[in-house]
């Protein structure tokens, strides 16, 4: 570890301590006209002139035509829009009409600012960015692989000089990971993709924090990565189980997320500035 080291430490302690605010629902979801919508709609099946044929529920509380995935032709039953969904969408849509004409500006429901669909697609542009970012960590991925095995000379046992090779190569898969998963979330909110995108988040963003404290640190041998990574990894693999088979947090999760992301830039950060400070080596 060179002299930069416990400056760095402090720095990163003085970049923490900032990284502390309050929790807030989304306003949308304490409206009391969306709410009142809401509940109208799950009794009446329907918001305004448009009604849901899954909403028509007999005394006993069953849908009177059977399940809502019953009720659709097979090439549509992959959106899985229940009455609960197609409300929540429809008393949305209706509140945001009505606040405009007000002039009022446009509020999150449920987490997430107000969308139109687009042929069964949940948030189409947001799909398209989470696959162009795929692509995009695909390329950078594959560049990589082939700079460093077929660019770059190896060692006599066929490896490469960079020892953080192996380490890259994890982050790509799970950044890869997490682009495709948000692709599916955004394309349909259900609890299954929305556990896969969550827990791929998590994991990413908990990786590119250990990746990049120890290559900042430049720490090179096993005992020293495995102090940094074990607390880390523990860490993240709980708050994985605790989001999937305890309770999916949205307060825990938004307060985490752009905090660990604000650390892992600015660690990252201090590796440009390592990288092209006059005083690095490198061993290959």
């Amino acid at each position: 570890m060179n002299q930069m080291a416990p400056c760095r430490l402090i720095l990163i302690i003085f970049v923490l301590s900032f990284l502390v605010s309050s929790l807030n629902a989304s306003e949308g979801d304490a409206d009391p006209i969306y709410k009142a919508c809401l509940e109208e709609c799950e009794k009446s099946g329907c918001v305004g002139e448009k009604c849901f044929q899954h909403c028509k529920f007999s005394s006993d509380g069953k849908p009177i035509d059977g399940p809502w995935y019953l009720q659709e032709p097979l090439y549509q039953k992959w959106k899985q829009w229940d009455c609960r969904t197609d409300c929540q969408y429809h008393c949305m849509i209706t509140r945001e009409e009505q606040r405009e004409k007000l002039g009022n500006k446009p509020i999150k429901y449920h987490g997430k600012w107000p969308f139109q669909r687009v042929y069964g697609i949940q948030e189409p542009v947001a799909v398209a960015f989470s696959a162009l970012s795929l692509a995009v960590q695909f390329h950078g991925w594959l560049s990589f692989f082939i700079l460093i095995n077929y660019k770059l000379p190896l060692r006599p046992d066929k490896k490469t000089y960079y020892e953080y090779t192996c380490l890259w190569h994890i982050y790509a898969i799970l950044a890869m990971n997490f682009w495709f998963w948000s692709a599916i979330f955004h394309s349909r909110d259900v609890e299954l993709t929305e556990k896969l995108d969550y827990s791929s988040a998590v994991a990413l963003v908990g990786y590119s924090l250990i990746l990049a404290i120890l290559r900042v640190f430049d720490l090179r041998d096993e005992a020293s990565r495995v102090m940094v990574a074990a607390p880390l990894v523990a860490f993240v693999t709980t708050h994985i189980l605790y989001l999937n088979f305890y309770k999916l947090d949205y307060g825990i999760s938004f307060f985490c997320y752009p905090r660990k992301t604000i650390l892992s830039t600015f660690i990252n950060s201090l590796v440009q500035f390592d990288i092209f400070s006059p005083n690095h080596s490198y061993n290959c």
